[in-house]
């Protein structure tokens, strides 16, 4: 895996297409947002910390866009199926089935203790939530990037600062995550996207922790989680569905 990442996240710089960086980074959020239909998938979430056995979740995830909705739902593990996610706006709220109660949490908090984000599962909002301070052309693997330096103009992000390679096709590939001081906190990579009509979604998210590992025979290794998503569809999706009555009635 970490040499799959050193030979993936190698960059030299390079030219790229002549295109402004804000109408990049509003490119960016057309192709991960589905305004004009539902969205749903099966997220496979696992999560590897050294010295301790790997986990597994398995999420139902359901998004409206539109409205900003979403709602997740846990189907494994068995110990927390039933646990569920709403999004409504800017309102975010964590069910859980034993004690049939719902609890505000924030789009900032760690998805099932992962290295996801809540945030992580909504659509991009990086042209509203950030101002570009630099970009520059890079090579990431096989593909011609630019790199866009960002700096939040809000406090409701998980990051106030990010870089963010995106090739050629307006499609982010790699991202890094830092702290207001700097501090490099977490890079993700999306190598691949499934292709379905003119709309894009990623088949698998590689995310590594920069703070949190253990060490390992004398070498630090840091925490991952992959993230698998499966059975894409833009069917349309039931209101019913981004309900607490959903949740409540789907832990049963």
């Amino acid at each position: 895996m970490i040499k799959w990442l050193v030979a993936f996240f190698f960059v030299t710089p390079i030219a790229l297409w002549a295109i402004s960086d804000e109408e990049l980074l509003k490119k960016v959020d057309s192709l991960a947002s589905y305004y004009d239909v539902d969205f749903s998938a099966e997220y496979t979430i696992v999560q590897d910390k050294p010295g301790q056995n790997r986990s597994t979740t398995v999420a139902g995830v359901f998004r409206r866009d539109s409205e900003e909705l979403y709602t997740i739902i846990i189907i494994q593990p068995i110990i927390n199926k039933g646990q569920g996610y709403l999004k409504q706006g800017g309102t975010l709220w964590f069910y859980d089935p034993e004690s049939k109660r719902f609890n505000s949490t924030s789009s900032r908090d760690r998805f099932q203790n992962s290295n996801a984000r809540n945030s992580d599962f909504t659509r991009s909002t990086l042209a509203e939530d950030y101002s570009i301070s630099a970009s520059e052309g890079d090579v990431l693997g096989r593909f011609q990037c630019r790199v866009l330096s960002l700096t939040a103009t809000n406090n409701e992000v998980s990051y106030p600062r990010m870089k963010v390679w995106i090739s050629e096709d307006g499609l982010v590939r790699k991202t890094e995550d830092y702290s207001l001081s700097g501090q490099l906190l977490r890079t993700s990579a999306i190598p691949e996207y499934y292709k379905i009509g003119e709309r894009y979604v990623p088949k698998a998210i590689l995310l590594v922790d920069a703070l949190r590992g253990a060490m390992v025979n004398g070498v630090f290794v840091n925490e991952k989680t992959q993230i698998t998503i499966t059975k894409p569809s833009f069917a349309p999706v039931s209101n019913a569905v981004f309900s607490k009555t959903y949740l409540e009635k789907a832990a049963r």
